[in-house]
């Protein structure tokens, strides 16, 4: 009688410990890249989010990732914050607004240097299937598909091939080696390609190179798919992509999920996307484009507004 009495109270303890537990609040240090305003606008959403799911949460911004040695969670915003947090700090991290190859290039570094610990991420790009779903739906009768990749961008181009090749359709994939060959290799895509579609490789695609590429692919009648808002302002045809604002509501429901729990999910591409299409570019450049809601229901799936 006095062990079952023993049992049923310390049964009693452990389910208060339980609730205070999961009664404790979260805190969650934020670590920007930059102070850049696409940072702010991702930070100011994020919060906005974390409101929204009314979890017990409390978020602290830094720049660096030193200050954040007591957090119960890391959110890295952007490749930079990811690099500190991952090397200075021991808290679970969650890296947000980057590139699925970045995550698993900086990934690969650290597990060799460093036990396993809990990292994840929420990619920015978009996964292969939407990007090719969106090009098919986009344009349907252009199927020979043109793609630049540096030597240390991670991309399985045998696999990307066979993917496209299935929907009837070709990929033109050419490595570009150095800075040098950029444009040689360029052309030499254009020459057999329907369209150019952009990847996150800033080896190629940077603020030095862009505006050139847009315009040798302008000149040959090869529109080039961005990765990004700003990629279709600045002269491509069309783009679809995940804004700040929908990588941060996931972001937001993710800790929420994690201040529950204290489990992070697999790395994930955006789940929200939105389309663009830049109709001044299609004119000139002689191209019917298909209303965005008519791309979007063809792709399977709804996204956000678009222009």
């Amino acid at each position: 009688m006095i062990r079952q009495i023993a049992i049923l109270l310390l049964s009693g303890v452990v389910v208060l410990m339980t609730g205070w537990a999961r009664a404790e609040t979260l805190n969650v240090s934020l670590v920007l890249s930059d102070s850049s305003p696409p940072y702010r606008q991702f930070a100011e959403s994020f919060n906005k989010s974390l409101t929204a799911t009314k979890a017990d949460v409390a978020v602290v911004e830094s720049h660096e990732a030193g200050s954040a040695t007591h957090a119960d969670l890391i959110v890295a915003v952007g490749m930079k914050a990811m690099e500190m947090t991952v090397a200075q700090n021991g808290a679970p991290v969650l890296a947000v607004m980057i590139p699925d190859n970045g995550y698993q290039e900086l990934m690969a570094k650290v597990l060799r240097q460093k036990p396993a610990r809990l990292i994840s991420a929420i990619y920015m790009n978009q996964p292969w299937d939407r990007q090719l779903a969106f090009l098919r739906a986009a344009f349907p009768e252009r199927r020979k598909i043109g793609l630049l990749h540096s030597p240390g961008t991670r991309i399985d181009i045998a696999g990307l091939s066979k993917q496209i090749a299935t929907h009837g359709g070709s990929l033109i994939a050419q490595p570009v080696q150095s800075t040098e060959k950029l444009f040689p290799s360029l052309e030499s895509v254009l020459e057999k390609s329907d369209l150019l579609l952009a990847i996150p490789d800033s080896a190629i695609y940077n603020s030095g190179s862009i505006r050139n590429i847009l315009l040798t692919s302008y000149r040959k009648s090869v529109p080039l798919v961005g990765l990004s808002q700003s990629y279709v302002n600045a002269g491509a045809l069309c783009a679809v992509f995940s804004t700040t604002e929908q990588m941060a509501e996931q972001a937001g429901v993710t800790v929420a999920s994690f201040s529950q729990n204290r489990q992070l999910p697999a790395p994930q591409y955006p789940a929200d996307f939105t389309v663009l299409m830049n109709q001044q570019v299609a004119r000139s450049m002689g191209i019917e484009l298909p209303l965005p809601e008519k791309v979007l229901s063809q792709m399977g799936r709804a996204g956000k507004r678009e222009r």
